[in-house]
């Protein structure tokens, strides 16, 4: 039985290929319109999780449900009720944004595509670019686009799939955004990452993932308090590498405009 306010809800999950244990017995839920991390280094399991919950690998073990439907026994549900962006951005490059968008709401038989794809690139701030083909797409627009593919049919539940791989500071703060947007929208959102800056900045929950099992798991504050307390000492704040990127390359767009 689905609890309320739980969108997603993972028990003693096991999937081993061959002689390797990938899942070891993972347990977790994650809340209705938050933002749910699942952070852990390369081979740790996390695309294996989003997988299975997807309904595109069956565990070996364990029980899930994703929006009150039991990801093996009615997984067609399951798929009616989320989306899923991999590593890496999905488009079609010889086409234009817009018949990217027009083109996935066909297949979910959208009605309106056209109106549905116009509305999605002013909101992920593709309008500028719908009619360029994606070929010419910055990896930040690219991942934009796929993301806002995802959620033609307006799914309550996403997965993203370590969605920043590969992408400039810049554009990682880009698609933050976005992912900040999708949930203060109410779609619940499962982020997988590598990334401790971009767990930290973006997740109300924070699950760490190691050699198949979830270690520790709670808010940003709760985690904190793992460790010791903090010594108080008065240094000078020095700027971060990015906001020093950021700051000069922001300034030289806008000297060049």
């Amino acid at each position: 039985m689905q609890e309320k306010g739980v969108a997603i809800q993972v028990h003693g999950l096991r999937k081993s290929y061959k002689e390797v244990q990938v899942l070891k017995g993972v347990d977790f839920e994650v809340a209705s319109g938050s933002i749910f991390a699942l952070l852990g280094s390369n081979g740790a399991g996390k695309t294996t999780i989003v997988r299975i919950l997807s309904t595109l690998l069956k565990p070996d073990e364990g029980t899930s449900r994703v929006n009150g439907f039991d990801v093996l026994s009615e997984p067609a549900r399951v798929r009616e009720s989320i989306s899923l962006t991999g590593q890496f951005a999905a488009v079609d490059e010889v086409l234009t944004g817009r018949e990217n968008l027009i083109m996935i709401a066909e297949l979910r038989r959208v009605k309106g595509a056209r109106k549905v794809a116009d509305d999605l690139l002013v909101r992920f701030g593709l309008a500028d670019a719908a009619d360029r083909r994606v070929s010419t797409y910055s990896g930040g627009m690219r991942r934009r686009l796929d993301i806002a593919m995802s959620l033609i049919g307006r799914p309550p539940i996403i997965f993203l799939d370590e969605p920043t791989t590969g992408l400039d500071p810049e554009a990682r703060i880009e698609v933050w955004q976005v992912i900040q947007n999708l949930a203060d929208s109410g779609t619940t959102v499962l982020l997988t990452t590598q990334y401790l800056d971009e767990a930290e900045k973006l997740a109300d929950r924070i699950a760490i993932l190691h050699e198949g099992t979830i270690i520790v798991s709670g808010t940003l504050a709760e985690l904190r308090k793992l460790l010791p307390p903090a010594k108080v000492e008065y240094v000078e704040r020095q700027p971060t590498l990015e906001e020093i990127f950021l700051a000069i390359v922001g300034s030289d767009k806008k000297a060049q405009r």
